[in-house]
Protein backbone atom coordinates (compact mmCIF):
# COMPACT_ATOMS: atom_id res chain seq x y z
CA UNK A 1 0.00 0.00 0.00
CA UNK A 2 1.15 3.65 -0.67
CA UNK A 3 0.34 6.27 1.45
CA UNK A 4 0.18 9.67 0.45
CA UNK A 5 0.47 12.98 2.95
CA UNK A 6 -1.40 15.25 1.03
CA UNK A 7 -0.62 18.91 1.41
CA UNK A 8 -1.44 22.07 0.50
CA UNK A 9 0.82 24.86 -0.32
CA UNK A 10 1.52 27.28 2.61
CA UNK A 11 -0.11 30.66 2.16
CA UNK A 12 1.09 33.40 -0.28
CA UNK A 13 1.09 36.81 -0.72
CA UNK A 14 -2.17 36.74 -3.15
CA UNK A 15 -3.78 33.89 -1.16
CA UNK A 16 -3.67 37.14 1.40
CA UNK A 17 -4.55 39.38 -1.31
CA UNK A 18 -8.00 37.04 -2.65
CA UNK A 19 -5.99 37.10 -6.43
CA UNK A 20 -7.02 34.03 -8.53
CA UNK A 21 -3.27 32.39 -8.73
CA UNK A 22 -4.42 29.51 -10.83
CA UNK A 23 -0.98 28.28 -12.46
CA UNK A 24 0.93 31.54 -11.83
CA UNK A 25 4.30 30.60 -9.48
CA UNK A 26 3.64 32.52 -6.59
CA UNK A 27 5.65 32.89 -3.72
CA UNK A 28 5.03 32.16 0.07
CA UNK A 29 4.43 35.12 2.49
CA UNK A 30 5.98 35.26 5.95
CA UNK A 31 3.20 33.07 7.01
CA UNK A 32 3.76 30.78 4.38
CA UNK A 33 7.17 30.38 5.24
CA UNK A 34 6.41 29.83 9.10
CA UNK A 35 3.41 27.31 8.23
CA UNK A 36 5.69 25.32 5.88
CA UNK A 37 8.59 25.54 8.85
CA UNK A 38 6.35 24.00 11.75
CA UNK A 39 4.67 21.47 9.04
CA UNK A 40 8.28 20.46 8.67
CA UNK A 41 9.67 20.22 12.44
CA UNK A 42 5.95 17.86 12.91
CA UNK A 43 6.94 15.82 10.07
CA UNK A 44 10.59 15.51 10.90
CA UNK A 45 9.81 11.92 12.60
CA UNK A 46 7.89 10.46 10.01
CA UNK A 47 9.45 7.75 7.53
CA UNK A 48 9.18 9.54 4.38
CA UNK A 49 10.24 7.35 1.28
CA UNK A 50 9.81 10.66 -1.14
CA UNK A 51 8.86 14.42 -1.79
CA UNK A 52 7.11 15.28 -4.88
CA UNK A 53 5.50 18.83 -5.65
CA UNK A 54 3.86 20.58 -7.99
CA UNK A 55 6.27 22.44 -10.47
CA UNK A 56 4.87 25.86 -9.39
CA UNK A 57 6.55 27.70 -6.79
CA UNK A 58 4.66 28.22 -4.12
CA UNK A 59 4.30 24.31 -3.36
CA UNK A 60 8.41 23.49 -4.32
CA UNK A 61 9.13 26.38 -1.71
CA UNK A 62 6.55 24.57 1.25
CA UNK A 63 7.86 21.12 -0.12
CA UNK A 64 11.76 21.95 0.18
CA UNK A 65 11.17 22.92 3.87
CA UNK A 66 9.44 20.37 4.90
CA UNK A 67 11.75 18.10 2.79
CA UNK A 68 14.68 19.42 4.45
CA UNK A 69 15.14 17.45 7.79
CA UNK A 70 14.69 14.02 6.01
CA UNK A 71 17.98 15.18 3.44
CA UNK A 72 16.11 14.11 0.73
CA UNK A 73 15.23 16.12 -2.53
CA UNK A 74 12.23 17.14 -4.17
CA UNK A 75 10.61 16.17 -7.76
CA UNK A 76 8.10 18.20 -9.36
CA UNK A 77 5.06 17.04 -11.85
CA UNK A 78 2.63 19.36 -13.46
CA UNK A 79 0.19 16.62 -12.38
CA UNK A 80 -0.21 18.24 -9.02
CA UNK A 81 -0.43 22.04 -10.87
CA UNK A 82 -3.23 24.18 -9.91
CA UNK A 83 -6.62 24.41 -11.99
CA UNK A 84 -5.80 26.73 -14.74
CA UNK A 85 -7.93 29.96 -14.08
CA UNK A 86 -7.76 31.00 -17.77
CA UNK A 87 -9.05 34.35 -17.87
CA UNK A 88 -9.80 34.23 -14.11
CA UNK A 89 -6.33 33.91 -13.78
CA UNK A 90 -4.85 36.82 -11.97
CA UNK A 91 -8.59 38.92 -10.62
CA UNK A 92 -9.63 40.00 -7.31
CA UNK A 93 -11.73 37.24 -6.80
CA UNK A 94 -14.60 38.95 -5.07
CA UNK A 95 -15.00 40.85 -8.74
CA UNK A 96 -15.68 37.47 -10.01
CA UNK A 97 -19.24 37.88 -10.04
CA UNK A 98 -19.66 34.68 -11.73
CA UNK A 99 -17.29 32.32 -9.73
CA UNK A 100 -20.35 30.39 -8.85
CA UNK A 101 -22.04 30.03 -11.83
CA UNK A 102 -19.52 27.87 -14.41
CA UNK A 103 -22.05 28.32 -16.94
CA UNK A 104 -20.96 32.13 -17.16
CA UNK A 105 -17.09 31.62 -17.18
CA UNK A 106 -15.01 31.86 -19.98
CA UNK A 107 -13.80 29.31 -21.89
CA UNK A 108 -10.32 28.94 -21.15
CA UNK A 109 -10.98 27.54 -17.68
CA UNK A 110 -10.26 23.98 -17.00
CA UNK A 111 -12.94 21.56 -16.82
CA UNK A 112 -13.78 20.10 -13.88
CA UNK A 113 -13.59 16.43 -15.90
CA UNK A 114 -10.59 17.59 -16.98
CA UNK A 115 -8.89 18.59 -13.61
CA UNK A 116 -10.17 14.88 -12.42
CA UNK A 117 -8.72 13.23 -15.12
CA UNK A 118 -5.15 14.45 -14.25
CA UNK A 119 -6.22 13.38 -10.53
CA UNK A 120 -6.71 10.07 -11.17
CA UNK A 121 -3.22 10.25 -13.72
CA UNK A 122 -1.61 11.29 -9.99
CA UNK A 123 -3.22 8.52 -8.13
CA UNK A 124 -2.16 5.43 -10.75
CA UNK A 125 1.47 7.56 -11.31
CA UNK A 126 1.72 7.60 -7.33
CA UNK A 127 0.91 4.15 -6.81
CA UNK A 128 2.58 2.53 -10.02
CA UNK A 129 6.19 4.44 -9.23
CA UNK A 130 6.07 4.39 -5.21
CA UNK A 131 4.59 1.20 -4.62
CA UNK A 132 4.84 0.35 -0.81
CA UNK A 133 5.98 4.05 -0.10
CA UNK A 134 5.17 6.66 2.16
CA UNK A 135 4.74 10.03 -0.01
CA UNK A 136 4.65 13.67 1.27
CA UNK A 137 3.41 15.39 -1.94
CA UNK A 138 2.36 19.48 -2.05
CA UNK A 139 0.00 20.75 -4.28
CA UNK A 140 -2.93 23.24 -4.34
CA UNK A 141 -6.36 23.55 -2.97
CA UNK A 142 -8.14 22.82 -6.28
CA UNK A 143 -6.35 19.85 -7.60
CA UNK A 144 -5.88 18.79 -3.93
CA UNK A 145 -9.61 18.42 -3.84
CA UNK A 146 -9.72 16.62 -6.98
CA UNK A 147 -7.66 14.00 -6.01
CA UNK A 148 -9.65 13.52 -2.88
CA UNK A 149 -12.97 14.04 -5.11
CA UNK A 150 -11.12 11.31 -7.56
CA UNK A 151 -9.68 9.14 -4.35
CA UNK A 152 -13.75 8.90 -2.22
CA UNK A 153 -16.04 8.68 -5.12
CA UNK A 154 -17.47 12.14 -3.54
CA UNK A 155 -18.35 15.26 -5.38
CA UNK A 156 -16.42 18.54 -5.59
CA UNK A 157 -18.83 20.25 -3.26
CA UNK A 158 -18.67 17.30 -0.78
CA UNK A 159 -15.27 17.71 0.42
CA UNK A 160 -13.78 20.26 2.75
CA UNK A 161 -11.46 22.98 1.20
CA UNK A 162 -8.17 21.91 2.30
CA UNK A 163 -6.53 25.20 4.08
CA UNK A 164 -2.62 26.60 3.67
CA UNK A 165 -0.23 23.64 5.14
CA UNK A 166 -2.94 21.48 5.93
CA UNK A 167 -1.90 17.60 5.43
CA UNK A 168 -4.30 14.32 4.84
CA UNK A 169 -3.27 11.21 4.71
CA UNK A 170 -4.99 8.86 1.65
CA UNK A 171 -3.81 4.75 1.76
CA UNK A 172 -3.64 3.60 -2.12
Amino acid sequence: MTTLYLVRHGETFDNVNHIMQGQTQGELNENGVCQAEELAERLKDEPIDAFLSSDLQRSIQTCERIARPHGLAVMTTPLLRERDWGSFTGQYIPNLANLNDPTLWPDDIESLDALKVRAKEFLAWLKEEYPEKKVLAVGHGIINKAIQCVYYGKEMSELRPMSNAEVRVIEL
